[in-house]
């Protein structure tokens, strides 16, 4: 049986944030389990700067399942997390399931990685006190008034926690990612 790895998200969440990685999390052996405040369907979106604008444009993307309402996730039983970005994090940062299942990965040195506004959520979880992080430049705040540190590049490795700025910085960050998910996975059946 594949290893699982959660992956967060809301309505807003951003589909190219959740997609590239729901299937290079397949590709690598994986079984990505989308983790939401309610098992039900929800609305992704597309975020980007259009040409002239100084604001992020929306469009309605596509939808996704959620396969776990966070009051169900037992975090042992999961290899990494990952938290996608677009809307849905600032939305669902305060659910008490969503913190205890974050700082469970953070306390347990398990692979972390976050894209785009993913960093509100271990922000509010405090996760991010003395951490690098990369993000989108809008969520800088978020990250250092929470005593994180905002890194401005397409990846950022700060131990168990991966992270890009947006979608387009997958291919430089998932890598590291999966890499870490790899060794987590190695150690489990080595202690099987």
């Amino acid at each position: 049986m594949p290893s699982k790895v959660l992956i967060v998200v809301g309505d807003a969440t951003e589909t190219v944030d959740t997609l590239y990685p729901y299937y290079r999390l397949q590709e690598g052996g994986f079984e990505p389990v989308v983790a939401a405040p309610e098992k039900r369907r929800y609305q992704m979106v597309l975020h980007e700067i259009k040409p002239g604008w100084t604001i992020t444009k929306e469009w309605e993307g596509y939808t996704i399942e959620a396969d776990v309402a966070f009051r169900d996730v037992r975090p042992e039983e999961y290899a990494g997390i990952f938290f996608s970005g677009g809307r849905a994090p600032e939305y669902i940062r305060d659910d008490p399931d969503l913190i205890r299942i974050t700082r469970w990965f953070f306390a347990q040195n398990q692979p972390v990685a976050s894209v785009c506004h993913g960093c509100e959520i271990p922000a509010r979880a405090g996760c991010l006190s003395g951490r690098r992080i990369a993000a989108v430049a809008k969520c800088r705040f978020d990250v250092e008034v929470c005593g994180g540190i905002f890194v401005p590049e397409p990846c950022v490795v700060d131990g168990n926690l991966v992270s890009g700025r947006t979608f387009h910085d997958h291919g430089r960050y998932m890598g590291a990612w999966m890499r870490l998910l790899e060794e987590e996975r190695a150690r489990r059946e080595s202690a099987r």
